[in-house]
């Protein structure tokens, strides 16, 4: 999606870590205009699929995903990345690591979010290891659900996350692919 390479290379910062920083429109303050052009893309990436349902995982993804979902006229559920007392009856369960926080999180879904009618896509903001993608995987596979594919706004190309997941052969649209970075250059695949 050439317009997201263009606001990466604008507004983005590469910081030590291969840490991508997009916070001023994408996952801390949020460009609600862009946001909604790529929600509209991953509809035309999807168009067809009978998605009733997007999974996504606290915290980045969730605006995303809300956003996405008006297009696909479909609720959105997210994984908490904590219990709270707010939570009540059998939970999904799996352990992510997270790339950003390096930090493993007990990551939990009611069950009567999500079931065997369901048909789900998956959207976050970024794809580095896939450890939040593998994560939402197995809670898709363990309630039943069709998993339709997966949404991702920017893949860290040069980590191995993207391939781990087509390997699996899960439909994996990234609407930007960074090739390589460093704190002086970006390159997009």
């Amino acid at each position: 999606m050439e317009l997201l390479k263009q606001r990466i290379l604008k507004d983005g910062t590469v910081k030590p870590g291969n840490i991508l920083k997009v916070d001023s429109f994408l996952n801390h303050q949020m460009d609600i205009g862009f946001l909604n052009e790529i929600g509209k893309e991953f509809k035309r990436r999807f168009e067809g699929q009978p998605i009733n349902k997007i999974l996504t995982i606290e915290a980045s993804g969730i605006a995303i995903a809300c956003i996405a979902a008006q297009y696909f006229d479909a609720p959105v559920v997210f994984a908490k990345k904590a219990q709270s007392l707010n939570l009540d009856g059998e939970m999904f369960t799996t352990k992510v690591k997270s790339y950003t926080h390096n930090r493993t999180y007990d990551v939990i879904l009611s069950k009567k979010f999500l079931g065997p009618e369901d048909h789900v896509l998956l959207i976050d903001d970024f794809l580095a290891n896939g450890e939040a993608l593998l994560g939402l995987i197995d809670i898709v596979k363990e309630s039943g659900a069709v998993l339709e594919g997966a949404g991702i706004v920017i893949e860290k190309g040069f980590q191995p996350g993207g391939k781990k997941i087509r390997d699996m052969g899960i439909h994996l649209e990234s609407l930007a692919i960074i090739e390589s970075m460093t704190e002086d250059s970006l390159t997009f695949a």
